[in-house]
């Protein structure tokens, strides 16, 4: 698609002010970075998994001592190595490694929608209406949509958070169980008043440009 063309002389403060946008560009680079360090811890943890269904012991250390919150084993693996049997891969460890695998994708999501949302937003456009890969919400994106998207995605790997808290309660005390799902409670309250914010602020500008009936 044809870049636009070009706009009016602008005078040197004003364009000196919008230029600055450009400063975000580190920052983005900067998630793009930290987007591969997730990536890379993804697939330690996948390779683990993997390694302990084979039986590898290592592998397995590894995900006990991740999965686990006050001990450094769950409680069926302490108590194996207790009586001196090695610890074994149960289901319930193959969940909270997953869930933890699923809540790295959720924040990998949660990254490539700040940096492609933030820099069509804050920094500059990126052309790629009719591109075939070019994300759905992106063609309405604006900072309040974003807001909201953001804060959605927040609720989402809270969720997981708190699902792999329950099912991993023993290493819990019951003052965390209870700070988390208040915790929890709050961030979605606040993404209800956003959306709200959002909905009213929309409605508003809709009525203000809605043709009165002098103009008709």
């Amino acid at each position: 698609m044809a870049r636009p063309p070009d706009m009016p002389q602008i005078p040197f403060i004003p364009r000196l002010l919008f230029l600055s946008r450009w400063l975000q560009l580190p920052l983005y680079v900067g998630l793009i970075l930290a987007l591969g360090v997730y990536v890379f811890h993804f697939w330690v943890e996948l390779t683990d998994l993997i390694g302990a269904a084979f039986g590898n012991q290592a592998s397995l250390a590894h995900l006990l001592e991740a999965v686990a919150v006050r001990n450094p084993l769950p409680a069926e693996g302490a108590q194996a190595v207790a009586s001196g049997h090695a610890p074994k891969l149960t289901e319930t460890t193959i969940m909270l490694v997953v869930l933890s695998l699923i809540d790295v994708v959720m924040i990998a999501n949660l990254l490539i929608m700040v940096i492609v949302g933030g820099y069509e937003t804050f920094v500059s456009r990126m052309y790629l209406e009719g591109h075939p890969d070019q994300p759905e919400w992106l063609s309405h994106v604006n900072a309040s949509v974003l807001k909201v998207k953001l804060a959605m995605a927040i609720i989402g790997i809270s969720s997981i958070h708190l699902l792999r808290t329950f099912i991993n309660a023993d290493a819990y005390s019951v003052k965390a169980l209870i700070a988390q799902t208040s915790i929890h409670l709050v961030f979605l309250l606040s993404a209800m008043a956003i959306a709200y914010t959002d909905r009213m602020m929309t409605r508003t500008m809709l009525m203000g440009h809605a043709p009165t009936d002098e103009a008709h």
